[in-house]
């Protein structure tokens, strides 16, 4: 029986063990979830692994509190290269349960799609490994090592801390972050490039109290409108982020993002332009680009008819390969300040800071996944870049600097990943499940 027919023979167990592992409701947030939950989403990942010759498989305490799977399974030839698996168990919570077509924490079959959080994120990736070992037996030709961590949803760096804390852990020459995925559903890609992220809370104040609009309204200087005039000159008319100092003007290189296609992935309503003077690429993966992510002031209803004394907006900045967070930061900071009028008041918190990633790609174990994905899918493999950040990349790249750090997974854009509706196409699950034993068979070959 060839590897295939293995993988599509198992898809009934992944189905069953996927259902097991979406019902455990592990957001890594005991202000929401009870902590038992990811307890037991970790204790269901460590069983299954140790049942595929895991022996030593265990939960491994890391500082921010959460709890890793870590793991190996040495293989017969002592020469044989390692290939780290990563994914992690926890996932976002549901947010809005109403805005759900099946219940968040129960797999459901919808239009030849499974529904449920985690499903696609990171769920299915764990699932995809599980799948991968199962159909080549215990013929796995390379030596492996495990980790799937608890809090990557979180942001709470964890797993980053522990690695740098037991770098002999978790060295390898190749290593597989499965939490990312394809441009489409059937079209195989890897992840070459992410973008940092600079977080910050600006504060604006002009008053000491709210005061009367009428009496004191045209001369008394107003914060929300302050802050409405800073956040205004962060773009320009066409959408371009305008954070003076920062190059907005670099182009993508590699595999392109269809206009057509991003319209429909973002849900984009119709009548409305997409912002910016470059290809969608070029504005998602080469340039910066500063969300407004949310604003404190007054909201509509319940409002008075008084001048707005303080006002605070958070902001992502995300920035590009090449860029680093501090630059961006200091840069974005004196933007934000040049651009206060009237003298407000102006204080920022910087709440976070992550750098970019971009992939070395000239490796083995690179070919070996291309011509791996090429082999399951039928078409080549594209090279994607991705607007978010996973710090882990960097933390891997500074600890294991010769290893190869490959991202790819389950994920696409129609798997709403963070967002109600969450789904994965089984077919993905099986094609990349196929994909790993694939690699992991030329990737032994290619280190003889």
């Amino acid at each position: 029986m060839d590897l295939r027919t293995r993988v599509e023979a198992l898809m009934p167990r992944a189905r069953e063990e996927l259902a097991e592992l979406v019902a455990i409701r592990s957001v890594a947030d005991p202000r929401q979830f009870p902590a038992e939950e990811c307890q037991r989403a970790g204790q269901w990942v460590l069983d299954r692994f140790a049942e595929l010759g895991f022996a030593d498989a265990r939960l491994e305490r890391t500082p921010d509190g959460s709890d890793a799977v870590v793991g190996s399974r040495p293989c017969a030839r002592p020469d044989a290269p390692t290939v780290l698996l990563y994914a992690h168990y926890d996932v976002q919570p549901p947010l809005d349960d109403a805005a759900w077509e099946t219940p968040p924490f129960e797999l459901t079959d919808k239009d030849g799609r499974w529904y449920g959080r985690g499903t696609a994120d990171c769920k299915g990736n764990i699932l995809m490994h599980l799948l991968a070992l199962r159909s080549l037996g215990q013929d796995v030709p390379v030596h492996l090592k495990l980790v799937v961590e608890g809090s990557e949803e979180q942001g709470t760096g964890g797993l980053e801390a522990f690695v740098v804390d037991h770098p002999d852990l978790l060295a390898a020459d190749a290593i597989l972050v499965c939490d990312t995925g394809n441009a489409a559903v059937g079209h195989p890609a890897v992840t070459v490039s992410l973008r940092g992220m600079v977080n910050v809370v600006v504060t604006v104040e002009a008053l000491a109290s709210e005061v009367h609009s009428g009496m004191f309204g045209g001369a008394a200087p107003d914060a929300l409108a302050a802050l409405v005039a800073m956040l205004a000159s962060l773009r320009d008319t066409a959408g371009n982020t305008t954070v003076d100092g920062l190059d907005t003007t670099r182009r993508w290189d590699g595999e392109q993002y269809p206009p057509e296609q991003f319209r429909g992935d973002a849900g984009l309503l119709d009548g409305l332009q997409l912002l910016g003077d470059g290809d969608v690429s070029d504005m998602l993966w080469a340039r910066p680009s500063v969300t407004v992510l949310g604003i404190d002031c007054p909201p509509v209803v319940g409002s008075a008819a008084a001048i707005v004394p303080r006002a605070a907006a958070r902001l992502n900045l995300r920035i590009p390969p090449g860029l680093e967070p501090e630059v961006a930061r200091e840069a974005l900071e004196k933007h934000l300040r040049r651009a206060a009028p009237w003298g407000v008041h102006v204080s920022i918190e910087v709440e976070a800071t992550g750098s970019p990633f971009l992939a070395t790609t000239d490796g083995p174990a690179y070919t070996a996944m291309a011509e791996s994905m090429q082999e399951a899918y039928g078409r080549p493999m594209a090279r994607l870049g991705q607007g978010g950040s996973i710090p882990l990349c960097n933390v891997f790249t500074d600890t294991y600097p010769d290893a190869e750090i490959i991202l790819m997974g389950v994920e696409e854009p129609l798997a709403l990943i963070h967002a109600p509706n969450e789904s994965v196409d089984p077919r993905e699950i099986s094609a990349m499940a196929l994909t790993e034993a694939l690699f992991l068979q030329r990737y032994a070959a290619t280190a003889t």
